[in-house]
């Protein structure tokens, strides 16, 4: 009997998603992954050959999921309601994080908040700027992204960091931005934008508990190497 293959493709996707509901992504290559997403908005197609080509292409789900609409359509195979599926998987994850890091109570030195900072931001084309504000209990009471585009101390302004942290009626911050290098080091920049932020906000009796750089390789957080209380104790003997 002559088939065009339909049986096949419905079997073969039913079976990725017995896989995924009896045991999540266990097991799963990446491409995988992708092809089942894109099960979810492509009706009567074979989507692996398309999901092989878009790991490919980018290299990995994060590269996937950062990449702008205009090149993960020029992919054949993939459409804008394919898009919209891979960017909404993409904004309910970090919401998801978010809403978790809010939950944890102190969001100090939380795993939440590394996560929430990576999904966020870790794998962004252009730097970052995000601001998560907290109350004096340490709970977060918002976060923003305040600037995008490469950090100096010329595009990243102090008077516009303390008016978001009073009207967020914020008693302390927590600052991060990213390295598209994907190395986390930070720049004399980076220092010299923390120190600068770190006395503007004291002047307003906000306390800056940390500044974390986020790259795909890790991170590096300003408070453990001794900066943020080094910048504070200079700000106290320079009075």
């Amino acid at each position: 009997m002559v088939t065009d293959g339909t049986d096949d493709r419905k079997g073969h996707r039913q079976r990725l998603r017995e896989r995924f509901l009896a045991g999540g992504l266990e097991g799963f290559h990446d491409y995988e992954v992708v092809e089942l997403l894109l099960t979810l908005s492509t009706p009567r197609k074979d989507c692996k050959g398309t999901a092989k080509a878009v790991l490919k292409r980018f290299g990995s789900l994060p590269a996937l999921f950062e990449a702008e609409q205009g090149e993960i359509m020029a992919i054949p195979g993939i459409g804008a309601i394919n898009f919209l599926t891979l960017r909404l998987i993409r904004e309910v994850a970090a919401r998801y994080l978010e809403a978790r890091m809010v939950c944890d109570a102190p969001i100090l030195n939380s795993q939440a908040l590394l996560d929430f900072l990576t999904l966020k931001i870790g794998h962004r084309r252009r730097e970052c700027f995000l601001a998560i504000f907290l109350n004096a209990k340490n709970h977060v009471v918002a976060t923003e992204i305040l600037f995008e585009g490469s950090l100096t101390s010329s595009a990243v302004y102090p008077r516009e960091v303390v008016s978001a942290a009073m009207a967020h009626k914020a008693a302390a911050v927590i600052f991060a931005h990213n390295h598209p290098s994907g190395v986390p080091e930070p720049s004399d920049e980076d220092l010299h934008i923390t120190k600068k932020l770190v006395n503007a906000l004291r002047i307003m009796n906000i306390t800056v508990h940390e500044h974390l750089v986020i790259g795909a390789a890790g991170h590096y957080s300003f408070a453990e190497h001794g900066y943020i209380e080094r910048f504070v104790r200079e700000a106290k003997a320079s009075i």
